[in-house]
């Protein structure tokens, strides 16, 4: 679990792809006074497992899920990197819920400074477009933001600070490159509680129905 506040931006110091898999190695400087192997860390927002750890650097396996629902596949030497560790019970949740499972790949449309903040305009699968609403929270690439706007269906906005724009590799972007997203887990689970409710409901006004003939005859 994470908060999508990033910690540091690595670097990609190595990339072997083997058929579906991939051995990803990160040069960083900061997280690796607390990372073992076998913990979780968020590279762009997906939770990936220490497989080595280095001086400088560390190592995590990529499955073909992976690099199937992430921009992790089209990772190349040099491309700077959102990290983020586990969160822990005694860190502050400064951002929200962040699981690090991609839910898909976003788009991104334009980024434009204006007001002293930079606005990202970014459009997505319609699969999670019931997910997405003004004011609710959307990760990035790893990083917790809010969604200001919704101009248009699959197309969303938020407002980016410039401590976040110069602190993430978002100052490395560009429109038309792409974006990992993972939409907020408790809009999921509110879906389903909804199903289940609505599901419950009708099994009732069914039963209801049934006495009612069983009465009338």
């Amino acid at each position: 679990m994470f908060t999508g506040i990033i910690e540091e931006v690595g670097k990609v110091s190595a990339f072997k792809k083997t058929g579906n898999f991939a051995v990803l190695q990160i040069e960083c400087c900061k997280i690796l006074d607390d990372i073992t192997i076998g913990d979780s860390v968020s590279v762009n927002g997906v939770c990936l497992t220490v497989t080595k750890c280095g001086e400088k650097s560390f190592n995590v396996d990529i499955s073909y899920e992976t690099l199937e629902k992430s921009s992790l596949a089209y990772t190349s030497y040099g491309d700077p990197l959102n990290l983020e560790r586990a969160l822990t019970l005694s860190r502050r949740l400064g951002g929200h819920l962040v699981s690090g499972h991609v839910d898909c790949l976003a788009k991104i449309l334009e980024i434009k400074k204006e007001s002293g903040a930079y606005r990202l305009r970014t459009q997505y699968s319609s699969d999670i477009d019931r997910y997405v609403a003004v004011k609710g929270s959307i990760s990035l690439d790893g990083i917790s933001l809010t969604v200001s706007d919704i101009p248009a269906e699959r197309v969303c906005e938020v407002a980016v600070i410039p401590h976040t724009f110069e602190n993430t590799v978002l100052k490395y972007k560009k429109a038309g490159d792409y974006l990992n997203v993972e939409v907020d887990m408790i809009a999921r689970y509110i879906e389903k509680l909804l199903k289940k409710e609505t599901k419950a409901d009708k099994l009732k006004e069914s039963i209801l129905k049934m006495q009612q003939l069983e009465d009338f005859l």
